[in-house]
């Protein structure tokens, strides 16, 4: 009979876009006892919750809650119950997650529209807010953050020539919430899907969403019950039902209103998680926190810089928390990564699609974005190149980013 060693995962520095070191309280709060999901002292976690991701999405939308998956169940839950076949949906696309709104908006039937921005730049809004008013869409599905390529986009007017057309606003801020400022309402974005495994350094398996009262009347002319519980003589909607039974938001809001209608069964040591993770983004406070990222973003561009590499995409939209790097000529890419991996224990990212094997990603998210990290990944990816015989300049990269630190601690 085969047997099996205790589960002892290698001790790694996780400098990739997602997932990310978990702090390390979130790990504590998942081992608390089960409790049932209809325990009251459970629905009050639900309820704090909530008010907290209300919080971090800068909203006052009643609805804010997770749903259990990784982020695309989210990206999914959003989508699928808000397109019917035959709906117009923009989406522009920057890389690779917009690619992924337009797979999923197919699937729900939707006609799609396109347009497209070279990978390493983003849109400026004009040219979305041109393309609104030309293809008058029900929905318009963006990216915040795009891992993919380390751009952000803005949505400078957006979100108002949206709301000229009666347009739904539907937002991927996956990568960017809790590390870069996502303003809901300010912004007049309808939805908003966030993810658990980046900024917010809790474990992957919830996908945050809020959502405005525009799309949950959208929601709510598909609103059905599950057959199960529905109770003899309920109105059933003459309008087809959500394709999706897990994903249909208007069943997950009766299970995260007062009725507690059930749904699925609650993911309870992931909600333990979040609602920790969401503290201590709050304890934190929503400024500090997207201080401390930009901070160590510059220290890690100037040692990067220093060290005489080039970085990759349109300075002026970085994303602030994923920085992309121009793998050296002549260099293996995934060598370099290997070596990273196994004689340093830290984890950078390659990418995909077409800049697959031409650059490399490194993540400053959440609980490892310190300056710890920082220092460690410029010394190692330094001591690297130069093992493979690269020409970078020795000493220089350390330097720069504790100059860095220095002017910070300064100002």
């Amino acid at each position: 009979m085969k047997t099996y060693k205790d589960l002892s995962p290698s001790l790694r520095t996780i400098m990739t876009p997602g997932p990310v070191e978990v702090d390390p309280r979130v790990l504590r709060a998942m081992s608390y006892p089960i409790l049932g999901q209809f325990d009251p002292e459970f629905t009050e976690l639900m309820n704090e919750t909530m008010e907290m991701l209300r919080e971090v999405f800068q909203t006052n939308n009643q609805w804010a809650f997770p749903i259990d998956g990784t982020s695309r169940s989210g990206i999914e839950a959003v989508l699928v119950s808000i397109i019917e076949p035959g709906d117009k949906v923009l989406v522009p696309i920057y890389g690779r997650f917009g690619n992924l709104l337009v797979e999923i908006a197919e699937r729900c039937g939707a006609e799609v529209a396109i347009i497209e921005q070279e990978w390493g730049a983003v849109f400026d809004p004009i040219d979305i807010i041109t393309a609104i008013e030309r293809e008058k869409p029900m929905i318009v599905a963006m990216v915040h953050g795009e891992t993919s390529t380390g751009c952000i986009q803005k949505f400078d007017g957006i979100g108002a020539a949206c709301r000229e057309v009666d347009a739904l606003l539907v937002v991927d801020a996956v990568a960017t919430i809790g590390g870069v400022p996502v303003k809901t309402d300010e912004w007049l974005l309808d939805a908003v899907i966030g993810g658990t495994q980046k900024c917010l350094s809790v474990p992957s398996g919830m996908s945050p969403i809020t959502y405005n009262d525009r799309v949950e009347a959208k929601v709510m002319r598909r609103k059905t019950i599950e057959r199960g519980l529905r109770e003899k003589g309920a109105p059933i909607s003459s309008v087809r039902a959500v394709a999706s039974n897990y994903f249909d938001l208007g069943m997950l809001q009766d299970y995260w209103s007062p009725k507690r209608l059930n749904h699925h069964t609650e993911a309870t040591t992931m909600l333990y998680a979040l609602r920790e993770g969401l503290r201590i983004v709050l304890q934190e406070g929503l400024e500090e926190r997207f201080s401390r990222h930009k901070r160590h973003e510059a220290a890690l561009v100037a040692g990067l810089q220093a060290m005489g590499l080039t970085l990759y995409g349109d300075p002026l939209c970085k994303l602030p928390v994923v920085t992309c790097i121009r793998i050296p000529s002549g260099v293996d890419g995934e060598a370099v990564r290997f070596m990273l991996l196994n004689s340093f224990g830290i984890e950078i990212a390659s990418s995909f699609g077409p800049l697959k094997g031409q650059i490399w990603r490194i993540g400053t998210m959440g609980f490892s974005c310190n300056q710890k990290n920082v220092l460690h990944v410029l010394g190692a990816l330094e001591a690297t190149l130069h093992w493979y015989g690269v020409d970078v300049s020795v000493g220089k990269a350390l330097q720069a980013a504790l100059a860095v630190y220095a002017h910070k601690r300064e100002e």
